[in-house]
């Protein structure tokens, strides 16, 4: 294993790929990524699907049977994942039970287009957990304002999460409000506390994307010097929220009844600005008890090249209020940022989820 990443593992992150594919199951390349690159879980959403459904023919089969089945697209979608996800599963289980249950997850995200609509997501929670039966499935649900609700509602039944699409501090404290609450519920009615497991997907490169577009607007000098300053200085403090949940009174009851915390994920790690180093959203980004999901491309570059220093967030919370306070000055909005990138994020999902059911559309007509 590349010693990189053992030093990464070392300081407490715990790496998971951003990808799966019936391909990269059934060459065994997911197990290569575990023994050689470290990979303790796996994330998956509606755009990774759409892809992996595109290339190649490792669902030719399943496709065939479906079709002959006469099975509506929808369902053919969520057997399609869902088979893909406890494969996954199954490969990453020693994983989980080496790590007593906190590593060797697998994400599987519900219908985007039920991000709006509370009770339809937690229908779909349901089903997916049932379909899937892996005990280190994690279910993604998006962190809109209809989403808090289904989260909480999910973790009181006893349903492992991974709270996806987090861009604003404000919101990321209302999901981990809802997490306690779910824990507290579950605790209420007798669940075994030990057994949920949740994550809370930060989302990174896209930030400094979206605000280094508005730096280019403005196109001062002191615009360019804080290109590519915001996505890690809000993530940084996005932990600085999570310490000051660490400390409360309402997670210490809650830990000592058997709970775990929420961990941060630092989702969306691949740099979209070729200027940047494409370890950054990984380097700046190491503190324990955290998990980074990154494509393989990022995996490859951080096993290869990372510069791992030791902890680069819990020291660097005044120097990120700065590049914020900075940000603002010159004329930056934090809230009209964040609120555009969620809507952007729940419509790139729903696009690849529609080009995910027109792709298979198309495969069982063709079967």
């Amino acid at each position: 294993m590349s010693e990189i990443i053992k030093n990464l593992s070392g300081h407490g992150v715990s790496v998971w790929l951003d990808d799966i594919s019936r391909e990269r199951l059934r060459t065994g390349n997911l197990e290569t990524l575990i023994r050689e690159k470290g990979v303790v879980g796996v994330t998956s959403n509606p755009t990774i699907f759409a892809s992996a459904l595109s290339k190649g023919d490792a669902y030719t089969p399943q496709l065939h049977d479906l079709s002959i089945r006469g099975v509506d697209v929808e369902e053919a979608v969520r057997a399609i994942t869902t088979y893909d996800i406890r494969w996954a599963a199954d490969v990453l289980r020693p994983v989980y039970d080496a790590t007593g249950g906190v590593d060797g997850r697998v994400s599987l995200e519900v219908d985007p287009r039920l991000a709006r609509e509370t009770d339809k997501t937690i229908a779909e929670a349901r089903a997916l957990w049932w379909m899937v039966d892996r005990p280190n499935l994690m279910i993604k649900i998006p962190a809109t304002v209809e989403g808090l609700a289904a989260i909480t509602q999910a973790l009181a039944e006893g349903i492992s999460v991974n709270v996806t699409l987090i861009f604003s501090l404000e919101r990321y404290r209302a999901v981990m409000d809802a997490w306690l609450a779910g824990l507290e519920q579950a605790k209420a009615a007798g669940l075994d506390l030990s057994s949920i497991e949740s994550v809370a997907s930060f989302f990174v490169s896209r930030v400094d994307t979206e605000i280094d577009k508005r730096l280019d607007k403005i196109g001062s000098p002191e615009a360019a010097a804080l290109k590519g300053k915001a996505a890690v200085a809000n993530a940084q403090l996005a932990y600085a929220a999570f310490e000051e949940v660490m400390n409360s009174p309402r997670w210490q009851a809650l830990r000592d009844a058997g709970a775990r915390p929420q961990r941060p994920l630092w989702a969306s790690t691949g740099t979209k600005d070729p200027s940047y180093p494409d370890t950054l959203y990984v380097d700046e980004l190491v503190a324990p008890g955290t998990v980074n999901t990154m494509p393989e491309k990022t995996l490859d570059a951080v096993a290869d090249h990372g510069k791992i220093t030791g902890d680069t967030v819990r020291g660097s919370y005044e120097r990120a209020w700065n590049s914020m306070a900075a940000l603002k000055e010159i004329g930056i909005d934090y809230d009209d940022v964040v609120r555009a990138l969620e809507e952007e994020g729940v419509e790139k999902f729903e696009a690849s989820w529609n080009e995910l059911l027109a792709t298979v559309t198309a495969e069982l007509r063709k079967a």
